[in-house]
Order: C-alpha cells, then sequence, then structure tokens
C-alpha cells in the first residue's frame, strides 16, 4: 500500500481514483485524506444488537436479523420490476424487496445461504418486509472495524447514483486510517491534552468514525468540539491583542458644552439604566488611548441611535468628526432627520451622503468634511468612496452592521491615519455564543430594556380563513386614528410558491377598503426611488392608513402612528425577520399589534416560528430559537461576517459550555504567551498559520 500523508490528494487513497475523486471534491469539499477523515458521521447505528423476525415492530428506526434467503422472485413487468426474496430464521420469515440493482443481487446472493440484513422494516399488505436491505456475509462483517457501533454519513443523491454510499465512504475511511498507520499530526499541545485528559487526535479520529463504545465516541466528540472553537477564539483574541498593541485610540478627554448642552436641554426622554450604562462602558474606552472596537446590541427601539449620538457628542466636543454608516438609503434618511430634529439648536454640522446625493451637493459636503464644518456625516455605501474625506475622523459607528461585507468595513476605517474608534450596531439580538464566535475580537454592550412608555407588542397568529375578521379590526383601528402595515413574502404570483403575493393582496384591500374612504400606499424594491420616496411620505405624513409593502420596511421607517402590523404568509419568513418587522410597530404609547396570518398548512419548523413569535417579545430570546432551528450558517449576517463557519461538529445552540470553556483556555494562554513564542505553544502557531490560509480573513472590525 502507497505511504500516504494527512495531506496527501485524495485520488491517491486506494479505492478512490481521479473521477470519485472529482465527485468527492465537487460534492463533499473533499480534496484531502485530511478532508476524508474530518467528514464526520451524523450518527451512530448500534450493529451489536440482533433481533428474531417475531420481535419486529414496525416502529422500529431499524433492525438487524441472522437467517437465510428462502427463495426468489422477480415480479412485475419490464421497467418497473421488483424482486422478492423470501428471508427466515427459526422464528418467522419476511420479504426482503429490491427495485433497483436486481440484476448484481441476483448474480451475487445464493439460496439458502446465511446472511446478516440491516434495514428499516415496513409493512405491505400485511406482510412485514425491508426495502433495499444492507447484506452481509457473516465472515464479511467480523472483517470491519467494528461491528458494534457503526457510522452513518450524510451522502447526497448524487453521490448515491455514483453509489457512493455510507458503506463506501466507510471502507475509504478505514483505508485511510490504515494508510496512515497511526501517523496524524497532533494539533493540540502535549501539556494540554495532559491537563485536560484529552485522547490524542489519532485516537480521538478513529473513535469519531469507528468507536469502541458509547463512552469513548463521547471522549472523542468533546475533545474535537474543543478544539474546533479554541482555535477560533484564539484567532479572535490574537487579533485583538495585536489590534490593540498596534494602534493606539485617540483619546477624548473631556465630555464637553455639545454633550451636556444636549443631554439637559435636549434630550427627548430620560435614558434607561442600560443606556446610561453603555454610555459609560463607551465613554471607559475613548478615554483609554486604546483603539475601540465595540459591538452595541440593542432590540428594535430600545434606543441605540439615541446612545450612539451621545456617543458622536463626545467626539465632536474633543474636535472629532463623525460618521455613521447605514445599509440602505431609507435608514440613513431616518437617521439622518432624526438625529439633526435632536439636535436642532445645538449648532452640529451634519450632513447626509447617498448613492442619490447630487453632484453638486457632493462636492460642497466634501469641502465641508476637509474644512471641519461637518461634525457629523450620515449616509449609505457612499461614505467609503475614495473621493470622501475627513478633516479629523475620530469615530465611526456602522448600523445594522451584518449588511456590511468586512473589505467595505474595513475602508471606511482608513479615513483617517491613525484608525478612529468603531461602535458597531445592530437591532438583530445575537445569541451568546454566535456573538462570541462571530464577535469575539469585540467587546460587546447590551440595552436590555425598552424607554418608558413602550408597551410590549401584542402578537396573535391568525389563518387565511379570518380574513374578514381581521379586516373588521384594521377598520377599527383606522376609525381611531391609527395606520396599518400589511407586509407580504413576494411582489407577483409564483408558479412554484404558495404564497401570498402583494399585486394580488392590493386588489383586495383596496375592495375592502375603497378610496376615497381609505388611501392604500404601496411599497416594493422594483419601484424608482422617487416613487418609493413619494408613497413613504404619504404614509409617513398621515395621509395613507395603509401601507402595502414587501420587506423594504423590515428597517428604517419610523411611525410613531402605526399601530398594526399584518404579516401575510408568515411561515415564509424567518424568526429574526418576522421580528424586525414587528419592530416596526409599538414606537408610539399606544398599544400596538403584530397579527401572523397563515395557511393551514404549516411544517413544524414554521410553527415553531409562528409559535415562539405570540409567545416572546424577547430579541434574545427569539434570537435563541432562531438558532436553534436553523443553525450559525443561515443566520442573517454570518455569511458576510467575515469568519468561516466550517465546523464540523460544533451546536452553536447547545454548546456554550464548551465555547466558555475554551475561550478561557485560550485567554489563559495569550495571557501568559501573547506571542505564542514558547515552545510549548508551537503547535497552536503552526496551527493558526495553517487555519488563517485555509479560511477567508476574519475581519479588521468585526
Amino acid at each position: 500500500m502507497q505511504k500516504l500523508n494527512i495531506d496527501s490528494d485524495i485520488t491517491y487513497l486506494q479505492g478512490v481514483g481521479p473521477k470519485k475523486a472529482e465527485t468527492l471534491r465537487n460534492e463533499l469539499n473533499i480534496a484531502t485524506i485530511k478532508d476524508l477523515l474530518y467528514y464526520f458521521p451524523y450518527k451512530h447505528i448500534d450493529r451489536s444488537q440482533f433481533h428474531k423476525i417475531s420481535e419486529i415492530d414496525t416502529e422500529m428506526p431499524y433492525i438487524q436479523l441472522r437467517g437465510r434467503i428462502l427463495s426468489f422472485n422477480l415480479q412485475g413487468q419490464k421497467y418497473k420490476e421488483r424482486l422478492v426474496a423470501q428471508f427466515a430464521d427459526e422464528t418467522g420469515s419476511i420479504e426482503l424487496l429490491w427495485f433497483k440493482g436486481i440484476k448484481w443481487i441476483q448474480q451475487n446472493l445464493k439460496v439458502n445461504k446465511e446472511y446478516i440484513i440491516f434495514g428499516k422494516p415496513g409493512k405491505f399488505a400485511n406482510r412485514i418486509n425491508i426495502i433495499h436491505p444492507e447484506i452481509e456475509e457473516p465472515e464479511q462483517a467480523e472483517k470491519q472495524l467494528t461491528v458494534g457501533l457503526q457510522p452513518v454519513y450524510s451522502v447526497p443523491e448524487k453521490l448515491k447514483k455514483q453509489y457512493v454510499t455510507t458503506k463506501v465512504l466507510s471502507k475509504l475511511i478505514i483505508a485511510a486510517l490504515q494508510s496512515l498507520s497511526g501517523n496524524i499530526p497532533e494539533s493540540l499541545p502535549d501539556y494540554l491534552i495532559q491537563q485536560l485528559k484529552f485522547m490524542p487526535l489519532n485516537q480521538a479520529i478513529k473513535q469519531m468514525h469507528f468507536p469502541d463504545n458509547t463512552s469513548m465516541l463521547k471522549n472523542a466528540i468533546a475533545r474535537l468540539k474543543f478544539e474546533e472553537l479554541f482555535y477560533i477564539q484564539i484567532h479572535l483574541l490574537k487579533q485583538k491583542l495585536i489590534r490593540q498593541e498596534k494602534f493606539s485610540g485617540f483619546v477624548f478627554k473631556k465630555v464637553g458644552d455639545k454633550f451636556n448642552n444636549f443631554y439637559h436641554n435636549n434630550l427627548p426622554f430620560e435614558l434607561t439604566g442600560a443606556q446610561k450604562k453603555v454610555i459609560k462602558e463607551i465613554r471607559k474606552d475613548l478615554g483609554s488611548g486604546k483603539q475601540m472596537n465595540r459591538l452595541l446590541q440593542g432590540d428594535v427601539g430600545s434606543g441605540k441611535t439615541l446612545v450612539a449620538l451621545m456617543v458622536m457628542l463626545i467626539a465632536i466636543d474633543n474636535d472629532y468628526q463623525c460618521s455613521l454608516m447605514a445599509p440602505t438609503e431609507i435608514l440613513a434618511k431616518q437617521h439622518y432627520k432624526s438625529i439633526s430634529k435632536l439636535l436642532e439648536g445645538l449648532g452640529v454640522g451634519v450632513q447626509l451622503l447617498t448613492g442619490s446625493t447630487k453632484t453638486k451637493e457632493r462636492k460642497i459636503i466634501h469641502k465641508g468634511l476637509i474644512d471641519n464644518e461637518i461634525n457629523i456625516l450620515i449616509g449609505t455605501h457612499a461614505l467609503i468612496e475614495d473621493t470622501v474625506k475627513f478633516y479629523n475622523l475620530g469615530l465611526v459607528i456602522i448600523d445594522e452592521q451584518h449588511r456590511f461585507g468586512v473589505a467595505q468595513r474595513a475602508k471606511l476605517w482608513k479615513k483617517n491615519i491613525s484608525p478612529p474608534h468603531v461602535l458597531v450596531m445592530t437591532a438583530t439580538p445575537i445569541p451568546r455564543t454566535l456573538a462570541m464566535t462571530l464577535y469575539g475580537d469585540l467587546d460587546v454592550s447590551i440595552i436590555d430594556e425598552l424607554p418608558p412608555g413602550r408597551k410590549p407588542v401584542k402578537t396573535v397568529h391568525m389563518f387565511d380563513s379570518k380574513r374578514l375578521r381581521l379586516f373588521s379590526f384594521l377598520k377599527e383601528q383606522i376609525k381611531a386614528g391609527r395606520q396599518v402595515y400589511i407586509v407580504y413574502p413576494l411582489i407577483k404570483e409564483s408558479e412554484t410558491l404558495d404564497y401570498k403575493d402583494l399585486e394580488d393582496g392590493y386588489e383586495s384591500i383596496t375592495r375592502a377598503f375603497p378610496p376615497p374612504e381609505y388611501t392604500v400606499a404601496v411599497v416594493h424594491g422594483q419601484m424608482k426611488a422617487d416613487e418609493k420616496e413619494k408613497a413613504m411620505q404619504l404614509f409617513v405624513k398621515g395621509q395613507a392608513q395603509i401601507m402595502v409593502s414587501t420587506t423594504v420596511i423590515e428597517v428604517g421607517v419610523d411611525v410613531p402612528n402605526a399601530t398594526v402590523m399584518v404579516i401575510e404568509s408568515a411561515e415564509k419568513f424567518g424568526l429574526s425577520q418576522l421580528h424586525q418587522l414587528r419592530g416596526r410597530v409599538g414606537r408610539g404609547a399606544e398599544q400596538s399589534w403584530c397579527i401572523l396570518m397563515s395557511s393551514y398548512k404549516l411544517s413544524n419548523e414554521a410553527r415553531k416560528r409562528i409559535q415562539t413569535m405570540v409567545q416572546s417579545t424577547d430579541g434574545f430570546e427569539i434570537a435563541e430559537v432562531d438558532l436553534k432551528l436553523r443553525g450559525p450558517g443561515d443566520l442573517e449576517g454570518t455569511q458576510q461576517s467575515g469568519i468561516a463557519f466550517n465546523l464540523k461538529l460544533t451546536n452553536l445552540a447547545k454548546d456554550i459550555k464548551i465555547l466558555e470553556f475554551a475561550r478561557n483556555k485560550a485567554i489563559e494562554i495569550l495571557k501568559s504567551d501573547p506571542k505564542l513564542k514558547a515552545p510549548d505553544n508551537k503547535v497552536i502557531a503552526e496551527q493558526l498559520k495553517q487555519k488563517s490560509m485555509q479560511t477567508i480573513q476574519w475581519g479588521l472590525i468585526s
């Protein structure tokens, strides 16, 4: 057998070859022996236990039998043939059925020979059967690495069609382990393995695929999960150390006239305890001489913008400029409007720069920035254009930051010779595990209470059949002087998706709410910017009672008089999006409502999402459920965050304890050896180097 190492191309492994190697690369991203060994099974089946035919219950997930094939019978017509075998032990008989691979079965299986049968029992015409069972001769089964807990791998249909099954993958992994002869380089330092009583990597990988028993499997999983999370954490924390060492931050020494004047004269309401706590944390950063990199999390309507504004006033009092970047023009305009209003009479220069700002206005803005006449520049991606230059940018605030790529954020970061302080804000609550993994190199502040006078939004679930009842409730609300959002997942009817669409919905709404008594505004992503703005303004000014829209109003529209959010085909939306949409109402003192409309046909997951929305208004609780339902890779923002989520084993929804433990170990190691120069930590330094070559850059800001 050819001597291979862990980084050898999979093509050279016995039983693979160029064609299979290409399929494994394309379908499972397996290019090397290491990739194959780290393609872990998603479950194990206990093959140590045998049943008798008389014990079979069709509710069993699978069954293993030992017996003989008594006869074969080919049934049906050509192209619809099936092979039926009578299989028996001393307690009875069942049928084995094959619809594919019939010729191979007929050539290779013999009547009256003993076989081990494994598969899912079913029932047809009152006869118990197993369709396409796994079949082995007893002596063959004993040659396997294990006859106990056997691995089951996730295999895409395309691979199955090319006869790459769980069994084939098992054989390839056995071949890989044998070819390496236990020579798998260790990826954790010896002192850590001994201290944590971990099994060596070589043993952990073998036990992950072919465990001796459940206890060994458990130990292997613990070792490999720790390692996954340890390297993410040590990378993030090392980045933070490098940044703190490399960049000293501007020192904002004083809280001056602008801040105090605003606090005493313009503050619209008393700050909540949470807002005061967060401002205190940020002020400490700004005076530390280290560059601030802080994540500000706060639920919809918790008052993050007010905190951001007060922090900007501290920067201005210290003769620095600020920029606030938002992901959409709607949101940028909303910030500009609310911040300008809050700063009335304070003599602070605020400007707005977006993609639709005219050339003439741009020139005035560019000049105002260089002349230090503009203290705060609010805008979209337009802020990162090379032509935008500041006199002295000291603070960068990025709103809904998950919508920006790493490179875009970094451009804004480079708008001064020394990097400005950075505050990234999100109204999408991030579960603790995800925050520690995505933003482990940032300090985190959380605003976890709503401003006084806000009533929690009441959420109800209604089926489509109750539409008349819904319309009568909306009429009551409009009669009381309130306004209503109605949100659709689609603009036009879809042939493939059975969801409500905006065009059809608009027609039925205008029939139920006819002009001139009612005015219905429409906003969707395919409208021109000026049309969209005109429709928005109708609603903002209270001239339209109903706004029919797609999710373009998910962020940025702030109409305190809107008290009802109707979400059509609510089962189509993710939890995070439903929560964001609900956040558009409940912004005034009146009781607000969120009505989730759906068909009766709901998947278990959709039912769970709707149930969660009805039961909870806590964004963090909702985010935890979302993480459990969808996994980290699907959550909004994780794809753009700059971190590669190639977690093989860790479940961020469940493995918080392992994550915290791995993070604490990483902190401990970096405290005593920040540059990982100690001989004992050579393995960690090498692993980090390898991993950073394999993954995308994990980010300058976050």
